[in-house]
């Protein structure tokens, strides 16, 4: 099976994003190495434009949209760093943006979005569907369709972290992003084996919403309906057609980490580090922490996908 994306894709998009994706910081850390027991680098997204990695998608496919579909209008479906993204890039090429948003998403994702200039449309994700009120409204403006995840340049644009991270630290043993569509995933899966061929990737997820994990043991894209974690970015119910075929050519494993330990994570990372991290961006963090990867990795690159959270929720840690 032809694979959606190739490492060529994820070198043209981060030509095409340079007027909106920043080049984000390599952190390490002696405390954080010593309890791990490996060294690792962490690409730090929490501080890329809008608090994490989705700009880099959005901004790759939206800014290779013709004229005339701008003129029509974006359309996406988010919890919210994708809709930011999505909401930051349209503001830049002059588009309207609409996002379908869960009504339970995090209060400071939203308002973000809604700073932007976006237009906001809430639905309940536990009895309707995200897909056919995106549709609806598709199909009503001719507007064009970013989705979060499963699309060539999403996974393309999202690759260029990995691009970044790996351009600045060398060779490494291994490399881990957390999954929730896979986008992330696939993009860094498939740039890091075309500059490292030996490099091992890792995927990382919530223990309650661990659909790609379930998927990789089953050999096909499986569904969690309804994931509970805390990690509100990783709630996808099931990994993307486009993106498990890249997932599963490349990927060596996904590890699983519980709510306590991305919670771990999280402080470690702010008391440590000094930086802000959002529960799904420290799920990677947290599988090395917690010694998910197999010992004999002595160096990781981790992605820590962004760092928006609310201060009412962070308080609760």
């Amino acid at each position: 099976m032809d694979l959606a994306i190739q490492a060529a894709d994820v070198r043209a998009a981060a030509e095409r994003i340079r007027p909106l994706a920043r080049k984000t910081p390599v952190l390490t850390s002696a405390a954080f190495d010593e309890e791990a027991g490996r060294r690792v680098f962490f690409k730090c997204e929490n501080l890329q434009r809008g608090g994490a990695f989705k700009i880099r998608g959005a901004s790759n496919l939206i800014l290779s949209l013709p004229k005339a579909a701008l003129e029509r209008g974006i359309v996406t479906y988010s919890s919210g760093n994708h809709a930011q993204a999505v909401a930051i890039a349209a503001r830049y090429v002059g588009a309207v943006a609409t996002i379908v948003m869960p009504e339970d998403a995090p209060r400071s994702k939203m308002q973000a979005t809604r700073a932007q200039g976006a237009k906001i449309v809430t639905y309940n994700r536990f009895n309707e569907s995200r897909e056919a009120i995106a549709a609806g409204i598709l199909k009503e403006s001719g507007a064009t369709l970013v989705p979060p995840f499963d699309h060539p340049m999403i996974m393309a644009g999202q690759g260029t972290a990995a691009l970044e991270l790996l351009e600045e630290t060398g060779a490494l043993q291994a490399v881990v992003t957390p999954v929730g569509g896979g986008g992330l995933l696939a993009g860094t899966a498939t740039i890091a084996k075309e500059m490292q061929p030996g490099i091992r990737v890792f995927g990382s997820e919530p223990e309650g919403a661990n659909d790609t994990f379930l998927s990789m043991m089953a050999g096909e894209r499986v569904a969690v309906p309804h994931p509970d974690t805390i990690a509100d970015g990783l709630r996808a119910p099931k990994p993307g057609e486009l993106t498990f075929p890249v997932v599963k050519r490349w990927v060596e494993r996904i590890v699983l980490v519980s709510d306590d330990e991305i919670r771990a994570a999280v402080k470690f990372l702010l008391l440590h580090l000094k930086i802000l991290v959002e529960p799904s961006g420290a799920v990677p963090a947290a599988a090395v922490l917690f010694g998910k990867l197999p010992k004999e990795v002595g160096s990781v690159g981790v992605v820590i996908s962004g760092g928006n959270v609310d201060w009412e929720e962070l308080v609760k840690f």
